[in-house]
């Protein structure tokens, strides 16, 4: 049996391995020059190269790859091998700090929002260094950035790593002014929670909608969901508890720190948590993880969907991205300790969340936005579409105190006890959990819980380090020039508490009163991808991007097109699909039963007992007649929607009217699906594809 210690990062490139194998001087310079964030000289680029070549090769790796982020939200990877001829029929087994450093891929095929054309192919990956290497597939792969001919991002690394220079640099103004002046950086740091579902791979092959869209576009709800609770935290089968075990072997050969694993509360879904880490590893530890749950499932005979909604009626996926800051000398900036209403640094990054988040619910919002997401949010397991914050009673009492000036004295983590000597008492937390809250403080973070199962958890970190470092500017500005420092930070948390509580709620989420109260208190509520992307290249947002140097104008603009190209081609493709099965497989079952309904009254006439047949007949003609006509609604709408000048006005066609008439067509598709004899229905059931494994 395995050892976790012995095998943990096992496949990795890691600061042990390093420091075990490069010289010290090269070693010494490599760490500098990460720490610092300055270019690596080629000479210890070689070295590095060399080191890293042999390692990978002892773990089996015959080729390297620089491996990358582009824009369509998962890894891409060109695979060179290590040989090199040497003239007299043999090889040599190279690796330069060239090769290391850069790599020249072909650009043209990759999602750009037209910042490149097809003739311009060249774009170019960049070594991250502060990412460690690791062997896949017998692949040595390179976390790299990815950029084009002309140095604009084409991935989601760069702006990421961006946005975290952004926020330390301000943030460090900030604890240097509380006197803190041994920390030399700020680590923003995330663990992603993913969920996802596991079905048979089987059923998943006779299922058109989930091979191309990742979700079933059709499909009538089972006599039973998740309305016991039963799956939720349940024993795990042996069939999903096998594949668990080999995901976490793998995953710890990888670095990834998988730490926790149950069912979620909808049939057939699981959910896996990490340990926190740096965002930039996070990030990358999370697309390896989507990547690893689909092939493990692979070789279990499983399929993994990662599809925000892949199943109608039930729960979706999300990834809660629980979002903290850190210093490098181990103090949380988000901890409020024992005396949270006395701690003024607590108190003041608490108050710089805040108000960015208030401030820009746009963007935030835009970072999570996609077709399969927009199936999911305001649902009944996921936050709503309102961006909104929750803190707890004890937080907010204290934030209530200082609008109003007055002294609030901090609470003793109170003992509870279950009623019996047996069990012993238990610390009870400052605050209970709000699963309806989009922006959720949960003790010494926040749990920012939109995403979507799918996404990269880079567009969504990307916007909360830099909004929050635009934040952490504006108050270092302004306690750099302060007389009387102390007086000017309870001054600026008066001032933000008054003008940003409104973002602040503890109550129901799901609730249609608070969609009323939001709304008075100007709270957006953006309620699908069409609506939330027009935000992102407003003039006051691209203008805080290009003064953090996050994204410039043209990336900004590259990636609304890109979000606008999506949507569009998701939704094209499940029309597509749609049209594909009920013309092909649904109206010919429903035409086959009904026929052979018909027969059977015909048969039973002379008892004059044919009614059932000839009722349900009819049911099922009015059903296929209705879908027909919809399919040609459906075929006219696409034809618009192709047709429309600008993106936007197409997206806004796919939402408005293709996506509402596909609504139409599962609803007549489901009711047939209900009263058609399993004999003549072409798919597995969601009884089959939910229950079954």
């Amino acid at each position: 049996m395995e050892r976790i210690d012995e095998i943990f990062g096992s496949m990795v490139f890691n600061d042990c391995v390093m420091k075990e194998r490069l010289p010290k001087n090269t070693y010494t310079a490599l760490k500098k020059a990460i720490s610092l964030g300055v270019g690596i000289d080629i000479s210890i680029a070689d070295t590095v190269a060399e080191t890293m070549k042999n390692w990978a090769t002892e773990k089996g790796a015959t080729h390297f790859c620089h491996w990358f982020q582009p824009m369509t939200g998962i890894t891409a990877e060109k695979h060179d091998s290590f040989i090199v001829p040497k003239g007299d029929g043999h090889i040599l087994m190279e690796f330069s700090g060239k090769e290391l450093i850069k790599g020249e891929p072909d650009a043209s095929a990759f999602p750009s929002g037209g910042l490149r054309a097809t003739f311009e192919a060249r774009g170019y990956t960049a070594w991250d260094p502060s990412s460690f290497a690791f062997v896949k597939d017998n692949t040595l792969c390179i976390p790299t950035a990815f950029c084009s001919y002309g140095g604009e991002a084409l991935d989601k690394k760069t702006p990421l790593l961006r946005s975290m220079d952004a926020i330390n640099k301000q943030a460090l103004r900030i604890v240097k002014l509380f006197g803190l002046k041994d920390i030399e950086h700020i680590n923003v740091t995330v663990g992603a929670e993913q969920e996802y579902f596991l079905i048979d791979k089987d059923m998943f092959s006779l299922r058109p909608d989930l091979m191309y869209c990742g979700r079933t576009l059709l499909g009538a709800k089972p006599p039973k969901g998740q309305e016991m609770n039963d799956h939720y935290f349940g024993v795990i089968k042996p069939r999903v508890a096998a594949f668990m075990k080999e995901l976490d072997s793998e995953l710890w050969k990888l670095g990834v720190l998988a730490k926790t694993e149950h069912n979620e509360a909808a049939p057939a879904q699981h959910e896996l948590a990490p340990v926190f880490t740096t965002t930039n590893i996070a990030a990358d530890h999370n697309q390896l993880t989507m990547e690893i749950m689909k092939k493990v499932a692979d070789k279990h005979n499983l399929v993994c969907l990662l599809h925000e909604k892949p199943f109608d009626g039930v729960n979706g996926s999300g990834k809660h991205n629980n979002w903290s800051i850190s210093t490098d000398t181990g103090i949380n900036l988000l901890k409020p300790g024992k005396n949270p209403s006395s701690n003024m640094l607590f108190l003041l990054c608490l108050c710089a969340v805040i108000k960015a988040v208030d401030e820009h619910q746009d963007l935030l919002r835009f970072s999570v936005s996609s077709a399969g997401n927009d199936h999911r949010l305001g649902a009944d397991e996921a936050p709503p579409a309102i961006i909104s914050m929750y803190l707890g009673d004890d937080l907010t009492d204290i934030l209530e105190a200082i609008e109003k000036g007055e002294r609030h004295n901090d609470c003793e983590k109170v003992k509870m006890s279950v009623g019996t000597q047996t069990i012993p008492y238990i610390k009870k937390d400052n605050t209970d959990r709000n699963r309806t809250s989009p922006f959720a403080f949960t003790g010494n973070k926040f749990e920012f819980r939109m995403l979507g199962s799918a996404s990269s958890v880079s567009d969504a970190n990307i916007i909360l380090n830099t909004i929050v470092a635009d934040t952490f500017e504006e108050f270092a500005d302004t306690l750099e020039n302060a007389q009387d420092f102390d007086c000017a930070v309870r001054e600026l948390l008066v001032t933000t508490v008054k003008e940003h509580k409104k973002i602040l709620f503890g109550g129901d989420g799901y609730s249609s009163e608070w969609e009323k109260e939001a709304e008075s208190r100007g709270l957006l509520n953006l309620k699908s991808t069409v609506d939330a992307i027009p935000y992102f290249t407003k003039e006051e947002n691209i203008k805080l991007f290009e003064h953090h140097g996050v994204y410039n104008k043209t990336e900004i603009v590259c990636r609304s097109d890109i979000a606008y190209e999506n949507y569009c081609k998701i939704l094209h493709i499940e029309a597509l699909t749609l049209l594909e099965m009920v013309k092909r497989d649904i109206v010919p079952a429903i035409s086959d039963y009904t026929a052979h309904l018909c027969d059977c009254a015909e048969k039973k006439a002379k008892l004059n007992s044919a009614n059932v047949e000839l009722d349900i007949a009819k049911e099922l003609n009015d059903c296929n007649e209705l879908i027909y006509t919809l399919i040609a609604n459906l075929e006219k709408a696409l034809k618009k929607a192709e047709n429309a000048d600008l993106l936007c006005e197409s997206a806004e066609i796919y939402h408005n009217e293709v996506l509402y008439i596909m609504q139409n067509i599962r609803k007549y598709a489901d009711k047939a699906e209900s009263i058609t004899s399993r004999d003549f229905w072409p798919y597995p059931s969601y009884g089959d594809m939910l229950f079954k494994i």
